[in-house]
């Protein structure tokens, strides 16, 4: 299954052979892409300038936003119904595991099949319906109050939600000169981080404010007012006007920067850094789940406080989650990306260790610091593990978030560690899910690093001289034009002086 729609991905030959053929970047803007593109075909959006690219991207990254208050929404309610439906902690993992098991499913399967045969808008379209069913099925579980109805309902959240992961990641990463992939997905992803903050606040103060835990109404109709929602949304991405960058695309480009990076084309068996990147995927995001399940636990054993106050401790690390992340896009445009990426985990290795030993408000102090520097590992993880793959592109980047799924098993094993002995000793789970993280960024500094800078040092889709975008059709004709000239004045100055 993991090769699933491995056809659609075309050879790089292929790419080549349709020259000097392919649309411009112009074009690329132009088309609306309303029906299915093919992901062997050049959309010319290899050399989208920053100016094209701001307004899908200020689109998607509105999705982003959306979605990841839709997400922080998610875990009020369904504390709601965990309350209310007297659900026990061992239920409790049960549900992760139908969340993120979803995860584990759908990229490598239908999601990622989608995204290359129909492109993104489609991939947008198919996630966000889905999400819409999953909520419209909240409504008849909280009726019958079925815990079964619940994990399926969560199921098919999860599988909308991994569908737009495989769209919005790779086309964020790529829509766009190449050298600000890893700032434009960092930015974008630290909009999600504030919708998630967001959500509960206004849960918790507006939503459900004075309710009883047992009442399931204001839970069912949230649901049904996000499911209305999500398919309006799923209406406007049918009209917006969003390029597509297939594969084809990602390919040509790499093969423009290949003098910078040293790009030589590989079958997908050898893309070992893709490899790495999805096993430390996997691990950080299983141990960055954990740390969070089990925070408002550890706080009040740690600080010795009640539900409410760790809640709002929990609150203020989310807070420091979105500023690290519009940190670390920041530190991006000056700093490379791949040294933010190994200081992050630095500072993530450092204060889960020291939050394992603290005790009282500063273990709390220690573990709301591993949120901050845990923020920029996700994005910067995702854009270099796929930086390079070319034509294997969007199938790599749905193996990155299938990795998600690593949030079914670390949770847990974390509770079951703090069942067994207390939980400042339980956060050495996550701990080591994050030493399997932390080396990568080694690897990447010491393996990857030519391969990285040269991405980063790359020109395509800035402008030259004349105003055309490097990289672009039009800049070749006009470099082609040039020499063919310039050759002419040579013959002619050679025949004068004969």
């Amino acid at each position: 299954m993991v090769w699933f729609g491995k056809q659609e991905e075309g050879e790089n030959s292929e790419v080549m052979d349709q020259g000097l053929r392919r649309p411009s970047n112009v074009e690329a803007m132009q088309q609306q892409h309303r029906k299915s593109v093919s992901n062997k075909g050049l959309t010319g959006a290899s050399a989208l300038t920053v100016r094209q690219s701001i307004f899908p991207i200020t689109l998607v990254t509105i999705l982003f936003f959306l979605w990841g208050f839709a997400y922080g929404l998610l875990d009020v309610l369904n504390a709601k119904f965990q309350n209310s439906l007297d659900i026990t902690a061992a239920k409790a993992g049960g549900l992760q595991g139908a969340y993120f098991g979803a995860y584990l499913i759908g990229p490598p399967t239908y999601s990622g099949w989608i995204v290359r045969k129909f492109g993104y808008r489609w991939t947008f379209i198919a996630g966000l319906s889905i999400y819409g069913v999953g909520a419209l099925m909240f409504w008849p579980s909280a009726v019958y109050r079925s815990f079964g109805g619940f994990c399926g309902s969560l199921f098919i959240v999860g599988s909308g939600l991994s569908t737009l992961e495989t769209s919005a990641n790779p086309f964020i990463a790529t829509c766009g000169p190449p050298r600000l992939s890893e700032f434009r997905l960092e930015l974008s992803q630290s909009f999600q981080a504030i919708g998630s903050v967001m959500a509960p606040l206004l849960a918790s103060r507006v939503f459900f404010k004075e309710t009883d835990d047992k009442d399931l109404s204001n839970v069912q109709w949230t649901y049904l007012g996000i499911a209305a929602f999500v398919f309006l949304l799923a209406v406007v991405f049918y009209f917006a006007p969003i390029p597509e960058v297939t594969d084809a695309d990602m390919a040509l480009q790499a093969e423009q920067s290949s003098g910078l990076t040293g790009y030589v084309d590989k079958p997908m068996r050898r893309q070992y850094k893709l490899f790495f990147g999805v096993i430390a995927q996997f691990c950080y995001v299983g141990a960055q789940v954990g740390v969070a399940a089990q925070f408002i636990k550890y706080s009040v054993e740690s600080a010795k406080i009640s539900d409410a106050a760790a809640s709002d401790r929990y609150a203020l690390g989310q807070g420091l989650f979105a500023i690290g992340r519009f940190a670390a896009a920041g530190l991006m445009m000056v700093v490379k990306p791949r040294w933010v990426l190994l200081v992050f985990m630095t500072g993530v290795m450092i204060f889960s260790a020291a939050a394992m030993g603290a005790e009282g408000e500063g273990g709390v102090a220690m573990l709301s610091l591993v949120l901050f520097f845990e923020s920029c590992v996700f994005p910067t993880i995702f854009t270099l593990s796929i930086r390079g793959l070319g034509r294997h592109t969007k199938r790599g980047s749905s193996w990155i978030v299938a990795a998600v799924s690593g949030g079914a098993l670390f949770p847990a094993l974390t509770g079951l560690a703090a069942d067994h002995m207390d939980y400042h000793k339980a956060m050495c789970v996550p701990l080591v899910g994050f030493f399997v993280a932390f080396a990568f960024p080694i690897y990447l500094n010491t393996v990857c690093a030519q391969e990285l800078d040269g991405f980063r040092e790359s020109k395509i889709g800035y402008k030259d001289d004349d105003g055309l975008a490097i990289g672009d059709i039009k800049h070749e004709e006009r470099r082609a034009s040039v020499v063919h000239e310039e050759k002419g004045v040579l013959a002619i100055e050679k025949e004068v002086a004969n």
